[in-house]
């Protein structure tokens, strides 16, 4: 078993290059909540060059849709979504500076190969540990298109995340390699 890697946000090209498919991450810093529609409003912003509202170069993007927070909690339980409903907007967002993604599932070859371009990683949470991963949730707050509710974009401030690297900046497929093992040795 590799070590665990401590990363902060927001990434950069440096960091994002010294990970590989099946590294152990933990994650500390700032990252972003965003689904389906909000994707597709941040790229309609992108498209009309209008002001995002957060700065994209070097974030992370976690594919969630919180449930309501507990007194005393920042955050309810947020376990990841499946990742390939984001996977049509993604490369855009890749082009504009994104760094990272948090969510479960595989994803398109398209994704793929902004990855390599764009220098990009894709990281898998566990789903199923939604409480346990809102431990790692130091505050959160909504930054745009509140009335998206669940859905809405929050920043989070997360201390330890604990991830894993499916997709590389290399083209490494941590699934496909999954595979590969498994007919290998079956």
């Amino acid at each position: 078993m590799s070590q665990i890697k401590n990363i902060i946000t927001p990434l950069t090209d440096e960091v994002v290059k010294n990970l590989h498919a099946g590294d152990a991450v933990t994650i500390t810093g700032s990252i972003y909540t965003a689904r389906d529609l909000a994707h597709q409003r941040l790229v309609a912003v992108l498209q009309n060059n209008e002001t995002l509202p957060f700065d994209l170069r070097g974030a992370v993007i976690y594919y969630v849709g919180p449930s309501p927070a507990k007194p005393g909690r920042p955050i309810g339980s947020c376990g990841p979504t499946t990742s390939y409903r984001m996977d049509a907007y993604t490369p855009a967002l890749l082009a504009a500076g994104l760094k990272g993604m948090i969510g479960k599932g595989n994803r398109s070859p398209a994704v793929i190969d902004a990855l390599k371009k764009y220098c990009g990683v894709y990281f898998a949470a566990v789903g199923g540990a939604a409480a346990l991963l809102a431990q790692r949730v130091r505050s959160a707050r909504v930054i745009a298109y509140e009335e998206l509710g669940p859905e809405a974009l929050q920043e989070l401030v997360v201390e330890n995340l604990p991830v894993i690297v499916v997709n590389d900046c290399y083209g490494a497929d941590l699934y496909q390699e999954g595979v590969r093992r498994y007919k290998k040795e079956g």
